[in-house]
């Protein structure tokens, strides 16, 4: 019998703001610094103290930060 979740087409689960910290190999300060600058992955606001990210969210933004060369300064 398939799992639920499967057969619900559910979307992937959301991650917390340690877990997607750990998923980057971060720091939670890093991802609330750039939180409150405007720069960083994208999340999502659930209320006023909880936040979110979603896993293709952290992979786009993983994406666009690659280099090919030191002097490539890409786009922040």
């Amino acid at each position: 019998m398939p799992a639920i979740a499967s057969t619900l087409n559910l979307p992937a689960p959301l991650l917390t703001e340690v877990e997607a910290a750990t998923y980057l190999n971060l720091t939670r300060r890093a991802l609330q610094a750039w939180r409150y600058q405007g720069r960083g992955p994208k999340y999502v606001k659930i209320s006023a103290r909880a936040v979110r990210y979603r896993v293709e969210d952290l992979q786009h933004w993983v994406e666009t930060r690659l280099r090919t060369s030191t002097s490539d300064p890409g786009h922040e």
